[in-house]
Formats: C-alpha cells, structure tokens, sequence
C-alpha cells in the first residue's frame, strides 16, 4: 500500500515560465528581424513573383507561435498575481505587469489578423504582364506600422523581463 504516494498540489514557477516564454519569443523575433528578412532582402527573393505566398506562410506560422507565447506570459503574470508570489513595493507595478502582458497580446493579433494578411495582399502579383519594381504606398505604411509595434514589444517585453527577473530574485 505504500505504491500510492501522496501528491502535493505545488503551484508552477510562474516567474520561470514567464521568462523563458519571454526570452524565446524575442529572441525568435531577433532572429526574424535582423537575420531572416534581411538574408533574404540581400538574396533578391523578396523580388520573386512567389514570395508573397511564401512570407504569407513564414510569417503566419511564426505569428501563431508569437500568440502562443503571449498568452503564457499573460498566463503567467496572472499566476503571478493569483499566488501571492508578486513581491512589488506597490500594487501599482502589479497591475501595470497584468496591462502590459495583455497589451502584448494585443500585438501578435494585430499581426496574425491584420498586418500580415494585409501586407501578403499586397505583395501578390495579380497580372504577370506587369512588372513592377516598387513597393506600394500603402504597403510602406504597413511595415513602418509594423516596426512601431516591434519597437513596442522589444520594450514592453524588455520590461517585464526585468520585472519578472528581480521578482525571481527575491523569491529565493
């Protein structure tokens, strides 16, 4: 009768899950910035008929990874606050955390509902017989949009990292 061990209800490490969502998503979204559309801006694909299609597909799988991540931040902040683990000085940067994890959840759904579909719509070539080598007007208004809320969420995220860091501090 000693097989059946008794299981204690533990809460997990909220402060660890937050980081390491946090440090994987804006470090994937480095990577895509600063690495992938550049390479391949410099290797002339962007200028090929089929890369809409193709940035379409890159850019809504990453997307979906990037919501994923936002909610367990979200998540996570939430758990914070449910076990009493916060230990802010004032409850004000409690609920800036909870606002400002929600606000980054608000940013993947502006790109996975709105920006990429948009940008992919434009960069679709619908008449072979016209060539066209540059980029639409409205289309440089969406990736100037795009940039603003990438410039958002390296700042918020950097921020609720820190938060998030000196919390796990105090905690051990």
């Amino acid at each position: 009768m000693n097989a059946i061990s008794e299981r204690s209800l533990k809460s997990p490490n909220w402060s660890a899950i937050v980081m390491f969502a946090l440090g994987f998503w804006l470090s994937g979204s480095l990577i895509i910035d600063f690495a992938i559309v550049p390479s391949l801006w410099v290797t002339g694909m962007m200028n090929l008929s089929g890369f809409a299609s193709a940035g379409f597909t890159l850019f809504g799988i990453f997307n979906r990874i990037e919501l994923l991540c936002a909610a367990l931040v979200l998540t996570g902040f939430l758990g914070l606050r449910f076990d009493r683990l916060i230990t802010y000085s004032d409850r004000i940067q409690e609920r800036l955390s909870l606002i400002l994890s929600g606000f980054l959840l608000v940013i993947p759904l502006i790109y996975t509902y709105f920006l990429t579909p948009q940008i992919s719509s434009l960069g679709l070539q619908l008449n072979f017989f016209e060539t066209t080598s540059t980029m639409p007007p409205a289309m440089i208004y969406l990736h100037e949009g795009y940039w603003l809320l990438e410039l958002v969420k390296f700042v918020v995220g950097v921020i609720l990292l820190r938060w998030c860091f000196r919390n796990s501090c105090t905690l051990g």
